[in-house]
């Protein structure tokens, strides 16, 4: 799928958390498709694009999910606050990335993500719900504290709702608040790579996507690597930007 250049629209800016706001655009149904887990740049002024998760499957109306982070302190940050006002057009570049969720096979899924690299994540878990109900998704979610995981009670309901979905909240900071309760549904505390050496899973078994910091991601490569995991089994886009 070659990569278009086009013309959206903004039709819904939704904060998730003081942090983090979610983001809708619309566009013309045949140029915004996408395949889960690739993403989008979107351009900002000049040569500058910033690329961004598209957090949504692929629902064929045109209409996409990010999810971004809000940096006051980063010109980028504030140029983009700018932009994404409902009503505004933006031009942007789809799809981006290889690191897409293979829909014919059956393998089990390990999804991990670290802060908005849930966005990814999101995009994947809905098709492989859609198409593959019965396919196992383990979702590690990291964060540093709990108000950081945005969409925590989406999660939860995936748990809840799905016997083959589990969701492993990871946070560095002790919790404040009791989380959601329920089954398959684990809380952990400590950086991911911490928790994915101290659990009990045997990776081969999966095919494992990982979206976050290039040293959150090679970290967590390396404890799956002494775990058995090969690297053919291995997805992320750190790899093609941020290569050892």
């Amino acid at each position: 799928m070659s990569a278009r250049t086009l013309t959206c629209q903004v039709t819904e800016v939704e904060d998730l958390n003081p942090d983090v706001f979610g983001v809708t655009l619309q566009g013309r149904a045949e140029a915004m498709q996408h395949a889960p887990g690739q993403y989008l740049e979107m351009h900002l002024d000049g040569d500058i694009w910033v690329p961004f998760s598209i957090a949504s499957a692929e629902r064929g109306d045109g209409q996409l999910e990010l999810h971004i982070q809000h940096w006051p302190e980063r010109d980028n940050s504030a140029r983009l606050r700018e932009l994404l006002q409902v009503a505004n057009q933006l031009t942007v570049r789809l799809p981006g990335g290889d690191c897409i969720v293979d829909l014919e096979s059956t393998r089990p899924l390990l999804l991990i993500g670290a802060g908005t690299g849930f966005a990814q994540m999101k995009a994947i878990i809905e098709a492989v719900l859609a198409h593959q109900p019965n396919r196992q998704i383990d979702l590690w979610w990291a964060a540093r504290e709990h108000r950081d995981l945005y969409l925590e009670p989406l999660a939860c309901q995936w748990a809840q709702e799905h016997s083959m979905f589990t969701f492993h909240a990871v946070t560095e900071m002790p919790l404040n608040e009791p989380m959601s309760q329920g089954e398959r549904i684990h809380h952990h505390l400590g950086r991911i790579d911490e928790a994915l050496e101290a659990a009990s899973i045997s990776p081969s078994d999966y095919n494992v996507y990982l979206s976050g910091s290039p040293g959150m991601v090679y970290a967590c490569v390396d404890i799956l690597a002494e775990k058995g995991l090969e690297k053919r089994q291995m997805f992320s886009d750190v790899f093609s930007y941020a290569p050892r």
